[in-house]
């Protein structure tokens, strides 16, 4: 008898799945430590990063001081809830973030939307709730929100958020905030700014008549920024060697620019009090936090909040983790985006008892700190003390601050985050369906508000992915044998010999040709009667459907019956029965296998393993009396094989109750790397002559040779007790093919048998 290698395939349990998600003692060592990224670096501190973080750090809070301010503004909240918000953001985040380059703090599109949920609520409860107190309640349930999501490791859920509708939201975003801004930059009183966009432009546009001193303010300084940052970047590209200090004094033209038009508020306004100013000034600032303590968080409040908050939670979460990554990735680390978003919450949290809204990363922030060369985390303590400072020192010098100035400011930086038109064609050229998407989130977000605008982009983009998943159609592939070449020595490696001896392998191609493969290749089946199927978007309950029937109908047109259905009444026949010999019939092949390509296949649903049932049905009626092969290349999730063998598949077939009796299964082999056995057998076979002799008849009889294979040290890459679940899907062509070959010299030999 044939001595052969076998390796049985163990199925998966439930409860093998539910001991997988049992946490190990390891592995709660190490959740735990990595609630806390600080515990890595801290010991490790020298004083090389100390001057790193302190340069960075207090570069950084010259930038955010403004900044803070005039997005406090955009909150429809005093200037010092921006500093108690950055405060807040920049003393936390380096207990448990892990990107060096990120600054937590107010943000343009954040702070907008904060604005919007504050008026949400004086419109609903007027004269109730102050707008200290929302925007608190707020920071504070979206700071418990994110801390879960972040705890309970859920950062993947960021993915599932597509990169259209944010991007079209932020475009959107930032032109609504330039129009909010236009009549405080030019002084136009009587706007209200909490209309739809074009409503406060069109607004803007019939008041202009009443424009105030603020406007030479306000687009003198937005020209001083356009302009610093149009002369600092040239100087980058014209001095590369000082690219770094033109950089940073890019990054601090906005302190610049502030400290420019406070001295000259303050030389217009000193002996003025703040209702005779010659233009709107910030005015008074309280010193110090004089707004901490405990959050009041009242139920009916917090019911009013809590339907506004997935909004913002979104757009907090997508643009940190955007900002986080971009800088982890050009400085050659990696971010976690659970802790991310736990360093988020931990900061909205402790917002409020400081007096703070919701605040997220800032990128404008965060790039001045990558570019002052950042260290480590802790650069962000030194920001805290930059605001500290400005708390305590400087509330008497911001109270000179013109809004026009800050009006100028704000529309400078937000201009930045309106989609250039090179990043829109971009768009057109990736994904035109995409780019559509994008184009009406802008229009609706301008026309009806920003977060109808999302939610709609956001549903296309989901209705364009079923779509996608659910009517993507499968393909029939052929095969196509190529030569590999040597790329070195191309024109010797053409010639005839060369070709001969280049290695070849087969690819596989599908038979409609609507790829993007040569058409004058031609491409075959690799025999007549076996089919090769693709799935291109896996296969689910959303796209069986689709797939089976686009594999029957192939089927039925391209193969015909084994043998022809007896002759019947066809009063009796269904309307929709197919003739069984018709015109053309006789050249087609006889169905005999089937191979499924499972490479985009991982998991596989009930309704998708019933569907497959219903075709094996369908087609072993149409192949009758014989069973066709059912082949699967690439199946290699267990779950899915398991699902598989419990319906029939994957196993040894039969022809009317019969066994192939030829049939016989390819078996990839390769070499163990089990050193044990590979030591016991090398001390075997050195122990062999001194044991010459001292072994007994019943020792020798009953020792079992080993086979050629286990000679070499092989064994078997997949189970053997699943012949029809393949390695790949070369192998499954190979043994489709072999078969169907065995079963036609088996047929002509039963044929010749009969005729004798």
């Amino acid at each position: 008898m044939k001595k052969t290698i076998d390796y049985y395939e163990v199925e998966p349990t439930v409860k093998e799945a539910l001991g997988e998600c049992v946490p190990s003692r390891h592995d709660s060592l190490r959740f735990a430590k990595s609630l806390f990224p600080c515990l890595n670096w801290l010991p490790r501190y020298n004083w090389r990063w100390l001057l790193g973080d302190s340069i960075a750090g207090l570069t950084v809070g010259l930038v955010v001081i403004p900044q803070a301010m005039a997005y406090a503004l955009l909150a429809t909240l005093p200037p010092d809830f921006g500093l108690y918000t950055s405060f807040a953001g920049a003393a936390t985040y380096w207990l448990f973030g892990t990107s060096k380059d990120i600054v937590i703090g107010t943000t343009a599109v954040g702070s907008l939307l904060v604005g919007e949920v504050i008026s949400h609520v004086h419109e609903s409860r007027p004269d109730t709730y102050t707008s200290a107190e929302i925007a608190g309640t707020l920071s504070f349930m979206t700071g418990i929100i994110l801390f879960a999501m972040g705890l309970f490791r859920l950062g993947w859920l960021v993915e599932v958020i597509p990169y259209i509708p944010v991007s079209a939201f932020i475009t959107a975003a930032s032109i609504s905030i330039m129009c909010t801004q236009l009549p405080v930059l030019l002084g136009i009183h009587g706007v209200n700014t909490r209309e739809e966009p074009y409503k406060v432009f069109i607004s803007t546009m019939k008041n202009l008549g009443g424009t105030k001193l603020d406007a030479a303010i306000g687009i003198t300084c937005l020209v001083l920024l356009e302009l610093a940052k149009f002369v600092f970047a040239k100087l980058e590209a014209r001095q590369p060697a000082r690219k770094k200090m033109w950089s940073i004094m890019s990054s601090l033209r906005l302190t610049f620019a502030m400290l420019l038009y406070t001295l000259v508020s303050f030389l217009v306004n000193r002996n003025l009090k703040e209702a005779e100013s010659k233009f709107r000034i910030v005015g008074h600032i309280n010193q110090g936090f004089v707004h901490a303590g405990l959050p009041d968080l009242k139920p009916d409040l917090i019911g009013v909040v809590l339907p506004q908050s997935p909004i913002i939670i979104i757009i907090l979460i997508v643009e940190h983790i955007a900002i986080a990554k971009s800088f982890g990735k050009k400085h050659g680390y990696e971010v976690a985006p659970s802790q991310e978003i736990m360093a988020q919450g931990t900061a909205n949290i402790i917002g409020p008892f400081l007096g703070g809204y919701s605040c997220t990363g800032s990128f404008g922030a965060s790039a001045v700190l990558s570019k002052a060369g950042v260290k480590t985390p802790m650069a962000g303590l030194f920001s805290a003390f930059m605001l500290l400072l400005a708390l305590y020192a400087l509330t008497g010098v911001f109270y000179f601050i013109p809004r026009a100035a800050l009006a100028g400011l704000i529309i400078h930086a937000v201009s930045n985050l309106v989609a250039s038109p090179s990043t829109v064609m971009k768009y057109w050229r990736l994904s035109p369906f995409e780019f559509f998407i994008w184009v009406a989130g802008v229009v609706i977000a301008l026309f009806t508000g920003l977060e109808t605008g999302i939610y709609v982009t956001t549903g296309l983009s989901f209705l364009l992915l079923l779509v996608r998943i659910a009517r993507t159609s499968g393909e029939f592939l052929g095969r196509v044998t190529v030569q590999q070449i040597d790329p070195s020595d191309y024109e010797q490696s053409l010639s005839a010999n060369a070709r001969e001896k280049a290695p070849s392998c087969d690819i596989y191609l599908s038979l409609s040709r609507k790829d993007a493969s040569n058409k004058d290749i031609p491409v075959e089946s690799p025999h007549p009667g076996i089919l090769i199927y693709h799935f291109p978007e896996g296969l689910n309950y959303l796209n069986q459907a689709m797939h089976f029937k686009t594999l029957t109908d192939y089927v039925y047109t391209h193969t015909k019956r084994a043998t022809e259905e007896p002759e019947c009444d066809k009063s009796e026949a269904l309307w929709c029965d197919k003739p069984a010999v018709y015109k053309g019939d006789t050249e087609l092949p006889v169905l005999r296998a089937v191979v499924i390509d499972c490479s985009t296949i991982h998991n596989i649903d009930i309704t998708s393993v019933q569907g497959l049932v219903d075709v094996r049905n369908a087609l072993d009626r149409w192949a009758s009396p014989y069973s066709i092969e059912w082949h699967f290349g690439g199946l290699r999730n267990r779950w899915a094989r398991r699902a598989l063998t419990a319906v029939g598949f994957g196993q040894r077939a039969t022809e009317n109750g019969h066994a192939i009796g030829s049939w016989t299964s390819i078996l990839p082999l390769a070499r163990s790397f089990d050193e044990a056995h590979e030591n016991r057998r090398r001390q075997s076979s050195t122990d062999d002559e001194s044991m010459i002799g001292t072994r007994t008849s019943t020792e020798i009889e009953s020792s079992s040779p080993a086979t050629p294979a286990e000679k070499q040290g092989l064994r078997p890459v997949f189970p053997t007790d699943r012949p029809f679940f393949h390695a790949d899907l070369d192998e499954a062509v190979t043994a489709a093919l072999a078969n169907a070959r065995r079963s036609e010299c088996r047929s002509g030999t039963e044929t010749e048998t009969e005729n004798d």
